[in-house]
């Protein structure tokens, strides 16, 4: 355990400035509610290294009450904190940026070790938490959207819109991105003048500690950031709860269902909802393979197939599939998988637990079972040590490094392109793994409606050299990112960052981000003590003595 970066206290919940031990006496403590609710401890939520499980991260007790208890500190911040200068609250975020720099292969260790990322991808997240303040503060970019504005009206009046934080906001963080996804969240909802209580995934709560522990050492007045640990139970305190002014949620869409349905009766609470995709990419007959084959491998399998952008249907034109097949399945099969810290580097590490495996075997299952045919079957690493110079070996198999962890290997499944239908969950589904589907196309008319069959919609992209083809999928495909000779996964800060249907409601994150953490107020200033008397209504000065 010695070489992990772990937190620096235990764990704990960070609540109104003051960390709070998981858990106190009899699953009790003084931050457990007194309305009446229930407030008893959650069950003990552990994380472990997926490429070691035997080697645990972090294991507490989370405490629901310890929601009231949060949300409470962050409703009596609020005030202060919105009525800072707007260049006050940036300078708490300019330090933050350098107490990241500061801690930057800390974050990034404790990322790979706790969601089993590669070393080079933990990396790039945590350098990402530095980007997102750049982009979100840029005065010509992403804030100027939010800057307040005059216009004339008349001669003697002014019309004034100014933009108001929310209040207090809900950051509820996913496994997979579990730093980077939700400061993408709380950089601009803070930098607007909201505050925070942040729930990370209960699969990486160490990540979500640290970052906590990062924040503190900022020096943020008390309550403006809070963490509450837990699973299921505290998530839906929390989304579900009265003092609570808006939700920025990343995660699956059976769960940011379940957001929406706790807060029908709330229409003025701001929900931001980043929910995944089953995404398309479309290879037609004039791209260059090359590249489509090396951008489909890259997109479908990085991350181990754990990003929301993944691409899990390559849609091919018919007359060049069987070269593409080909090179798709090879390149496919020449990736290296172990553990994150491996030397030389690996291209995947471990998926997130056991049921991810499972998950992505049975999904292969009913492929075939529905007519699909294996070209790479996706299997299960079998038992070894972690040593990075142990590889299996064996002629046609993916090189993997043998561990004991939760190590799958990438598969690819052809299938009839005609079966699939929007909300068919045999095919309309995020299978959260390295499992991509391959299917024939005859035309662009074909792949388009190929690519729309889903209740997603995230992302998609295309490779052809036709422009015209290019611009015809972009309008008609139904996506919020949608890429041209580049793989669906690999996103931009410097964009928005969002979908529709199943994938999200509207609310792009990105560079949009600060786009949902205020909102306009608008104002009319008279100047002049002369009224105009409207038609109709008649006024005598005498009146008034």
């Amino acid at each position: 355990m010695d070489h992990f970066p772990l937190p620096r206290r235990a764990p704990a919940d960070f609540i109104d400035g003051r960390w709070v031990d998981l858990a106190g006496p009899n699953g009790q403590d003084a931050h457990a509610s007194h309305d009446g609710r229930d407030a008893r401890s959650t069950a003990v939520i552990t994380s472990v290294n997926p490429a070691a499980p035997d080697e645990i991260i972090w294991q507490g007790v989370p405490q629901v009450g310890h929601v009231d208890a949060a949300l409470a500190a962050a409703r009596r911040a609020f005030p202060a904190w919105a009525a800072l200068p707007a260049a006050e609250r940036h300078q708490f975020l300019r330090r933050y940026q350098q107490v990241v720099k500061s801690n930057l292969e800390r974050v990034a260790g404790l990322i790979c070790e706790e969601s089993g990322k590669t070393m080079a991808e933990s990396r790039f997240e945590a350098s990402a938490l530095i980007a997102k303040v750049d982009i979100t503060l840029d005065p010509a970019g992403a804030w100027s959207r939010i800057t307040d504005f005059e216009v004339p009206v008349s001669a003697t009046r002014r019309g004034i819109n100014r933009f108001k934080p929310h209040g207090v906001m809900a950051v509820i963080g996913p496994f997979n991105f579990p730093a980077h996804l939700p400061n993408g969240h709380f950089v601009p909802a803070l930098a607007a003048g909201n505050t925070i209580v942040f729930k990370p995934s209960d699969k990486t709560p160490a990540v979500g500690q640290l970052i906590a522990e990062l924040w503190e050492e900022v020096g943020l007045p008390p309550g403006v950031f809070n963490l509450v640990q837990g699973a299921a139970d505290v998530a839906a305190r929390l989304v579900s709860h009265d003092d609570l002014d808006g939700i920025l949620f990343t995660g699956s869409w059976p769960v940011g269902r379940r957001i929406l349905e706790a807060n029908l009766d709330r229409p003025g609470r701001l929900i931001a909802l980043e929910m995944g995709g089953n995404n398309a990419a479309v290879v037609m007959e004039d791209a260059d393979l090359r590249q489509a084959v090396i951008e489909c491998v890259r997109a479908a399998f990085a991350t181990t197939g754990q990003r929301c952008t993944c691409t899990r249907r390559v849609i091919v034109h018919e007359r060049i599939i069987d070269r593409f097949r080909r090179a798709f399945v090879e390149a496919a099969r020449s990736l290296t998988i172990g553990p994150g810290r491996s030397e030389p580097a690996v291209f995947m590490g471990p998926v997130i637990n056991e049921q991810a495996v499972a998950t992505v075997l049975d999904f292969q299952r009913r492929l075939v079972a529905r007519g699909g045919k294996v070209l790479l079957e996706a299997k299960r690493a079998e038992g070894g040590s972690n040593a990075p110079s142990q590889r299996i070996a064996r002629t046609g198999e993916t090189p993997m490094l043998r561990s004991r962890g939760h190590f799958i290997s990438p598969g690819i499944v052809e299938v009839d392109g005609s079966q699939y239908r929007a909300g068919d969950g045999e095919h309309d589904c995020e299978v959260f793994g390295p499992l991509v589907r391959l299917s024939a196309c005859r035309d662009l008319d074909d792949a388009i409606a190929q690519a729309n069959a889903t209740q997603y919609g995230l992302a998609a992209a295309i490779f052809t050299q036709r422009t015209g083809d290019a611009e015809r999928f972009l309008r008609e495909v139904r996506a919020g990112c949608i890429n041209w000779n580049t793989g669906t996964a690999g996103a931009s800060s410097k964009l928005a960052f969002g979908g529709l249907g199943r994938s999200g409601n509207h609310r792009p994150a990105g560079a949009f981000s600060v786009d949902y953490c205020a909102y306009p107020v608008a104002s009319m200033v008279e100047s002049s003590a002369q009224a105009e008397i409207p038609p109709g209504m008649a006024f005598d000065d005498a009146w008034l003595k």
